[in-house]
């Protein structure tokens, strides 16, 4: 590991998922072969983090097909949302939604890095909001929030996206967030960590030590929505 993490951030060991992720390093990878790994690594790695993330609660009193009665199971919270960050993040949506026992609501957060300063700039967010009724306190939480937002970023590179995105989540009203990741830079993830500790945590494939001085992990497996939706060279 190049450097100590927080405690939040969890990196997976997972002989299957690092194979992969090496797979998905190689030059070589089309958009076919990508999008595969990219669905492969999600699902591995939200395994592990929701084992973490979530709990389970009995439910209704439901039959089998041979009539004996059983106490259905299912998981909490109750509310929980997905937030893929576009473009990438739609390529780990299908992954979560195939794992998840029940559809979930999917929001959406646009936003992109500045090429001159790196910074995040958000250009879309379809959250539900609401619009707080007269006399509700300034700090009350959105009603409309989900308990737990999982939000999906496949490259957390200087960690600045990930950050402004854990930030929305949490004016938004959520009560947790699990970050997934496919690779992270060593310093982007600890800067998106340290965005609220309590309340987040992060779980990722592959750590590599550093950024370019363009924001680029390196060694990196270069921008995957790029790869993802063949818009190389755009």
């Amino acid at each position: 590991m190049p450097q100590t993490l927080p405690p939040n951030v969890h990196a997976s060991t997972h002989p299957c998922l690092q194979a992969k992720l090496s797979q998905l390093r190689d030059v070589s990878a089309n958009t076919r072969e990508t999008k595969a790994l990219v669905h492969d690594i999600s699902v591995i790695i939200a395994c592990e983090a929701l084992a973490s993330g979530l709990s389970t609660k009995s439910g209704p009193v439901s039959k089998t097909p041979l009539g004996y009665e059983y106490t259905t199971t299912t998981i909490a919270p109750s509310t929980i949302s997905l937030i893929p960050i576009l473009r990438s993040g739609l390529g780990m949506l299908d992954a979560l939604q195939t794992i998840l026992p029940e559809p979930v609501p999917v929001h959406h957060l646009g936003l992109f890095r500045e090429p001159t300063t790196l910074e995040p700039v958000e250009y879309y967010n379809n959250l539900p909001y609401h619009r707080p009724s007269a006399g509700t306190p300034s700090d009350a939480p959105n009603e409309g929030a989900s308990e737990l937002a999982i939000l999906l970023d496949p490259i957390i590179a200087t960690g600045g996206t990930c950050a402004a995105a854990i930030q929305t989540l949490k004016e938004w009203g959520v009560k947790r967030v699990i970050v997934i990741a496919v690779l992270g830079a060593a310093p982007g993830l600890v800067k998106a960590a340290s965005e609220w500790p309590e309340g987040v945590d992060i779980w990722v494939a592959g750590v590599d030590e550093s950024v370019t001085d363009k924001g680029m992990i390196k060694p990196g497996l270069g921008d995957v929505g790029d790869r993802l939706f063949l818009t190389i060279g755009k």
